[in-house]
């Protein structure tokens, strides 16, 4: 059984009515499984950009994806295979989708959204073990 702990830093960052939220606390998965970070956003922006970024241990944040309200967004290679998130405008989410998840997983997982060249962003970490 692998144990993966959401420690919730739960900081909404905002700026007039914009801001991200994650508010994970603590799930189970065993090594292999599908894991699913939530990620909810509030902005007045019609066509917002919605980014992941995970930080490992004593590392800086690496760059996981963007998504776009219109067009697909990009995927770092390196992250291609197993990780992955879809835009749902409608209900205003972006979760991260982690595929077979490894132990390695363990980071800090970053959702962040772009309006105007204005970056709003707030972290939740995650102890895959």
């Amino acid at each position: 059984m692998l144990m993966i702990y959401f420690f919730c830093l739960f900081f909404p960052v905002s700026s007039g009515q914009d801001k991200v939220e994650q508010s994970s606390e603590e799930m189970t998965a065993s090594e292999g499984a599908q894991v699913i970070v939530g990620c909810k956003y509030i902005t007045t922006d019609t066509a917002p950009y919605l980014f992941w970024y995970q930080q490992l241990p004593n590392r800086s944040p690496k760059f996981i994806l963007n998504k776009l309200t219109f067009g697909e967004g990009t995927t770092e290679p390196a992250f291609k295979k197993r990780f992955s998130a879809t835009l749902n405008s409608t209900s205003k989410t972006v979760p991260l989708m982690i595929k077979n998840v490894h132990a390695s997983d363990s980071a800090l997982y970053y959702c962040a959204l772009r309006k105007h060249g204005q970056t709003l962003g707030t972290d939740i970490n995650h102890d895959f073990r």
